[in-house]
């Protein structure tokens, strides 16, 4: 019996000239539910109703803009012949790390002006961050992005995966690891574990910092299956470098800040 392969079609509808992508939708419905929940946290915690709102308009654009110049960066041989292509975020090629790091930047600043803690608004909006990442990594899906090895259709069958996402991972005439899948569930359960340590009430930033190193742990286990990542020095992976790097220095950072006292406050603190 033959089976079919067709890929799922990357473009969810056309208005006249304007071509709506799946890749775009689920990033931005990523951020969106992201935002709700941790705007609803923000609330529980005293803060004003539109300080989420007007914190979420710099960083999305601060985000996306990081996202795809992180990654322009270490694939320039990929848009040297045609630079405009770089505008052609539609078509995938932005790297989360990029827009951690802009979207971290973008904290900082905003927190300064507004005169709030940024540990404070870090440590609410951290597992609203993990949630938008896990959505958004549907939009790789749906562009056939961060994929692994090659695997047989029998391994894809024993996870139990519908078929629409096998049929999605067969690429360039073979199967292959859903690793956006891996990371998605990663980052969900990523989520629970985040929304359950408010309950232990940790330490002020040390949400945050929990956040950076459990999702860095989880990227540098599934980056070590992927086949299409950026490489530092033409031979590093340039996400495992970095999350090697997050682990060490979030966890040496929870440490400096308790022993230097930087950290009284706790998460549930006013």
């Amino acid at each position: 019996m033959l089976l079919s392969t067709q890929p799922l079609n990357p473009v969810a509808f056309e208005l006249g000239p304007i071509t709506v992508f799946w890749y775009g939708i689920l990033i931005g419905l990523g951020a969106f539910l992201g935002y709700l929940l941790a705007n609803h946290e923000a609330k529980k915690r005293g803060l004003p109703d539109d300080l989420l709102a007007d914190l979420l308009m710099f960083a999305l654009p601060a985000a996306i803009i990081g996202a795809r110049i992180y990654y322009v960066i270490f694939r320039w041989d990929q848009f040297a012949d045609d630079p405009i292509s770089v505008l052609y975020i539609w078509e995938g090629g932005i790297a989360i790390h990029g827009a951690l790091i802009a979207s971290v930047i973008t904290g900082l600043i905003f927190a300064k002006k507004r005169g709030v803690s940024f540990w404070k608004l870090a440590d609410i909006t951290a597992p609203g961050i993990l949630l938008g990442q896990a959505i958004g990594r549907w939009g790789n899906f749906m562009n056939q992005e961060v994929y692994g090895g090659e695997v047989s259709r029998g391994f894809l069958e024993s996870l139990l995966l519908p078929e629409f996402i096998i049929n999605q991972m067969f690429i360039d005439g073979a199967y292959h690891h859903p690793t956006f899948l891996y990371e998605s569930i990663w980052n969900i359960l990523g989520v629970a574990l985040l929304l359950y340590l408010r309950r232990v009430n940790l330490r002020r930033g040390e949400m945050f910092l929990t956040y950076v190193i459990y999702y860095s742990i989880g990227r540098l286990i599934i980056e070590g299956i992927r086949t299409d990542y950026l490489l530092l020095f033409g031979t590093l992976r340039t996400a495992q470098v970095l999350s090697i790097i997050l682990i060490v220095g979030g966890i040496a950072l929870i440490l400096y800040r308790r022993k230097a006292g930087l950290a009284d406050k706790r998460y549930l603190d006013d």
